[in-house]
């Protein structure tokens, strides 16, 4: 990405682009522009800080609002919270109970989340169509390739928000803010247009950038392949998909954990990434959408950590392995509690994912004392985002644990397994023994597992596994179950629903599966309702169809003079 920021000149550009459209900006949006750049002044430096400028909006930190930041974070740790695979975390549920009431499913149209997610967006897209209407005025070179840099960035915050809000206004750049009600387009309009940027920007842009983090065509291939997937539109998906794996450009990590490894930036997996720096400026370009999920680790090892953004009781429990290191496909998975006294087996990516009491915590031992409140949330405080804290690259002190790492949008890993959870919707026959793509699918879904099986190893370091303490047993689906006849489309969709669960944890992933998959609400009662016997704020929690899409900000309602209903 790139990393020369106009400050100032950005400062202004949010003005000039967003205040048309958040007619109820707060005193922190009201800025005055700092200026702007003729047709005539623009120039290669001048357009690169307008890319830069667009770029940056995918940190979610604007005016240094560190608040805005983690309460509507790019990383979208706040919708696994609104799943069965996370609790909000810190200490009590009245802090940061915006977060608690998607939690529990009790969201009020003056939620902070729900406007700073609304800001944050908008901010990212007036900042891309500031960009994309000098470049189309001035006279240089590349202009094709940079705007399609630009509709994939917009392509990403409409995707972000179409699939967050209720009901939401799209324009573009030759539009006029200040006329476009939300509801003028439908959904399934929105993603259509979503899906039109991105098939532009994937015929525009080049193969590979000299610079890391900017986009190339196949972030715009991979988007596709996700959007498409929003929409069950499998046919596309296997497409899309198929271009990405086709390029030889992305592969699987050899170990689970180079994914929270700084040296892994922009290499293997990595697709889609905010790019992180810390050490400059006092560290506003590090990772504040994460900035609370830090363990509040004995010691301090990570600094004063919130450790908000735990993993559920009921995700642990998903890690559980069969005798044949296969994952509970038959809905058992969480009659088993994995906790101290568990002596079963289990996928080594548990320990990979999050913390648990006596067990290595990137080399040290996570224990009761790195819980800000054990009574209300227990352990299994997050690790993904975390490096080694002997690093030199980690921030001593605040913002706690922040490091250059990036966190990656999309991982090859989910478009693996995207591909195969569509080949299974297009599979016509009842198993692998009658359907090839029944087959392919497998052989996706067993690729991932076997990067889980090539991670069990407790001198990887720094250290997070600890084999004398833990039964690592992971292996793929067998090839010979009753001549692939075992190997139903209804088993292959159980399998990789729950491979996307178990790889991507933590990760801002599983409520907008649920959403696609339509399983959200009978997934998240149960869940309530099974898990209120541990956290007892949970009690009488339940979640409708109604309220799977957040609210407009009341705000934002209250003042563009009638615009938005």
């Amino acid at each position: 990405m790139i990393t020369k920021i106009y400050k100032a000149f950005c400062a202004g550009l949010v003005y000039c682009g967003i205040s048309a459209v958040l007619t109820s900006c707060n005193d922190k949006l009201d800025l005055k522009p700092q200026g702007e750049f003729t047709a005539e002044q623009l120039t290669n430096e001048s357009i690169d800080g307008l890319m830069s400028s667009a770029y940056q909006s995918l940190e979610a930190h604007f005016f240094e609002d560190n608040n805005a930041a983690f309460a509507g974070p790019i990383t979208n740790w706040v919708f696994d919270v609104r799943s069965d695979d996370a609790y909000k975390g810190g200490e009590g549920v009245s802090m940061e109970a915006n977060i608690h009431q998607l939690e529990i499913s009790n969201i009020t149209s003056d939620n902070a989340t729900c406007l700073n997610k609304w800001e944050n967006n908008y901010l990212g897209i007036a900042r891309v169509h500031k960009a994309m209407q000098a470049i189309q005025d001035a006279d240089v070179s590349g202009k094709e390739a940079m705007l399609g840099e630009l509709k994939t960035l917009r392509a990403w915050f409409y995707f972000d928000l179409n699939r967050v809000f209720k009901s939401i206004p799209y324009f573009t750049e030759a539009d006029d803010p200040k006329t476009v009600p939300n509801g003028n387009k439908s959904r399934e309009e929105i993603y259509a247009a979503i899906k039109a940027d991105l098939e532009e920007a994937y015929n525009a842009m080049p193969e590979s950038q000299a610079q890391p983090g900017r986009f190339s065509k196949y972030v715009a291939a991979a988007l596709l392949a996700k959007v498409n997937a929003q929409t069950s539109s499998w046919s596309e998906v296997e497409k899309w998909a198929s271009i990405v794996i086709n390029s030889g450009k992305y592969q699987l990590y050899q170990n689970f954990a180079d994914m929270s490894k700084i040296e892994f930036n922009n290499r293997m997996e990595s697709i889609m990434a905010v790019q992180y720096v810390t050490g400059v400026e006092e560290n506003i370009h590090a990772n504040f959408c994460n900035l609370l999920n830090t363990t509040r680790s004995e010691g301090n090892i990570f600094g004063s950590g919130d450790d908000f953004f735990l993993a559920s009781q009921n995700l642990v429990n998903a890690f559980r392995t069969d005798a044949n290191g296969l994952p509970y496909l038959d809905g058992t998975a969480n009659s088993v509690r994995v906790t101290s006294d568990y002596l079963g087996s289990i996928d080594p990516r548990l320990d990979l994912t999050v913390g648990r009491i006596g067990f290595p915590f990137r080399g040290h031992t996570y224990t009761e004392g790195w819980c800000r409140d054990y009574n209300t949330y227990g352990e299994y405080s997050g690790k993904k985002g975390l490096i080694d804290p002997s690093s030199p690259d980690m921030v001593q002190g605040f913002p706690w644990g922040a490091s250059s790492l990036n966190f990656i949008l999309i991982r090859y890993a989910d478009i693996l397994l995207l591909k195969a959870e569509a080949l299974i919707e297009l599979a016509t026959g009842d198993n692998a023994a009658t359907d090839d793509k029944l087959v392919e699918a497998r052989a996706l879904v067993n690729q991932v597992r076997e990067k889980a099986k090539r991670s069990i190893d407790g001198n990887y370091l720094p250290v997070d596994l600890d084999p004398g303490k833990a039964d690592y047993y992971v292996e793929p689906y067998p090839t010979d179950w009753d001549g692939n006849l075992a190997w139903t489309k209804n088993r292959a969709r159980l399998a990789v629903r729950m491979e996307r669960r178990l790889e991507l944890a933590m990760e801002g992933q599983r409520w907008f599966d649920l959403l696609r998959w339509g399983t959200a609400v009978e997934t998240l009662n149960k869940y309530m309702q099974e898990e209120s016997q541990l956290r007892p704020y949970y009690a009488g929690a339940s979640v409708t169809e109604d309220e799977l899409y957040l609210p407009i900000p009341i705000s934002q309602i209250e003042n563009s003079n009638g615009l938005y209903k």
